[in-house]
């Protein structure tokens, strides 16, 4: 089956049992405020995700520094100063304990626009050898009172200290966190989050000098309208970018300990496909690792680096987005948006997006297969107004782009709710997209993102 779903199912599992009827879709999105970025995206829809990153040297001067200092450049971020001090670290995933200097950076309460059902956080960072961070959030509800803090992720650049992870099983009885989603039990009841912090904790081999540096942080909030289909939008755009073409499937059987090998790597393929649009590949030294009779290398390199070994997949949403800001000069972010519309704005101004979806196989015309979760490349829109899609679920690389029907295709993209091939009632993916773009926009880049909330 295309993509790495598994998860993804047992969220709409869950979701569907506690609210006792359908499952409340999965996602993100990102930006930010006051010294930041913008919440929210420009139409006259209902406000249904806010986002908020710190990214700007007065945003890193606002959180709470234990250790931890503001760097200024063309790039602002955070790095680890002063350690507060030696914690030791047993890797579930190798059994092997070390220890690590550390120190905190914890961001302001922030209330977003829209009280959410699901928050997920996302980052850009550099962590060179013998350094990793976490991600930590802690909620707020509606009622008064608090979550704890929850891990959102444990990451290195690398694989070579610690094993780039997940943390399962973290729940207060009310909210659970599922992988890289952070989401209320029972959506139903009416509880949503209406604040929460972020936390960083930045670790080092002891005695040395290196640190990761930051420069991203921040969280999408949700509360998506539970539905299994979405109003129509009008084609406004015919155009089409030059982004490359990766299959998936011609990796089947490659590095198995990756989520079985290409079978399941939709989203690193479609993460590589965007990078090189903008013009960024690793380099030969870099893919020497990978045996030489596999062609195109980097899609084998894309699935390492955002392999997480607790889902045992590549599919990790704020790993892939972190992957790819890894880059020089790269942004990376995990949004939700809300129509067609939004994407014909991104792909005017030059910006392809990598969406998230799922469907039976009648549902997509030309897919020829079905799926509980899979991720393409949308880079363009017909005359009439129809998708161009590189689907990684293809083949060959040369039989990667397709092109779809608008109305069926926004329809499996956007919803919440769908039927699965058992005529059960599970999640949809609500919109789901990753958007990569370079560090300086041009004008119109900057215009189409602040538009969809991202800047």
């Amino acid at each position: 089956m295309p993509g790495s779903a598994s998860r993804r199912t047992v969220l709409a599992a869950a979701l569907a049992a506690a609210a006792g009827t359908a499952a409340a879709g999965a996602v993100p999105a990102s930006a930010s405020e006051p010294g930041g970025t913008g919440e929210g995206a420009g139409a006259a829809a209902p406000a249904t995700v806010a986002n908020r990153f710190w990214s700007t040297f007065t945003d890193w001067r606002s959180g709470a520094a234990e250790g931890t200092r503001a760097v200024a450049g063309s790039r602002p971020g955070l790095v680890l100063d002063a350690p507060l001090g030696v914690t030791d670290y047993t890797d579930p995933h190798t059994g092997l304990t070390s220890s690590w200097e550390y120190a905190r950076w914890t961001s302001p309460a922030h209330t977003p626009a829209v009280p959410a059902t699901e928050v997920i956080a996302s980052w850009n960072a550099r962590t060179p050898a013998g350094t990793w961070l976490q991600v930590e959030l802690a909620g707020r509800y509606a009622d008064g009172t608090a979550t704890p803090w929850f891990v959102m992720g444990r990451w290195a650049s690398g694989d070579t200290d610690i094993r780039r992870t997940s943390v399962d099983g973290q729940t207060d009885g009310r909210s659970s966190v599922w992988t890289d989603t952070l989401a209320v039990d029972d959506p139903a009841s009416g509880l949503r989050l209406v604040a929460y912090r972020l936390r960083l904790t930045l670790h080092r081999r002891p005695g040395s000098t290196l640190t990761p540096t930051v420069w991203r942080l921040g969280a999408m909030a949700s509360d998506v309208p539970d539905r299994f289909t979405v109003p129509a939008s009008v084609p406004g755009l015919a155009r089409e970018l030059a982004v490359p073409r990766y299959s998936q499937n011609t990796h089947v059987g490659q590095y198995p300990e990756y989520d079985n090998g290409g079978e399941a790597w939709c989203s690193p393929t479609s993460s590589q496909m965007i990078l090189e649009y903008w013009g960024r590949r690793p380099s030969a030294a870099e893919l020497a690792w990978v045996n030489p009779d596999y062609a195109d290398p980097q899609v084998c390199h894309a699935a390492r680096y955002t392999y997480d070994h607790q889902y045992e997949g590549c599919g990790n949403w704020p790993f892939n987005a972190a992957y790819a800001a890894g880059y020089p000069s790269m942004n990376a972010v995990v949004t939700r948006l809300r129509s067609l519309t939004d994407l014909e704005t991104l792909i005017r101004a030059g910006i392809p997006a990598m969406t998230s979806q799922s469907f039976r196989a009648e549902e997509l015309t030309g897919a020829g297969y079905g799926t509980s979760g899979h991720l393409m490349t949308v880079i363009g829109f017909t005359a009439a107004g129809d998708v161009i899609a590189n689907d990684p679920a293809s083949p060959t690389n040369e039989a990667v782009r397709r092109v779809y029907r608008r109305r069926e295709w926004e329809n499996v993209w956007l919803r919440t709710k769908r039927y699965n091939a058992s005529g059960n009632v599970v999640s949809g993916t609500g919109g789901v997209c990753y958007l990569y773009f370079p560090e300086r926009p041009t004008a119109a880049q900057r215009k189409a993102l602040q538009a969809v909330g991202v800047v």
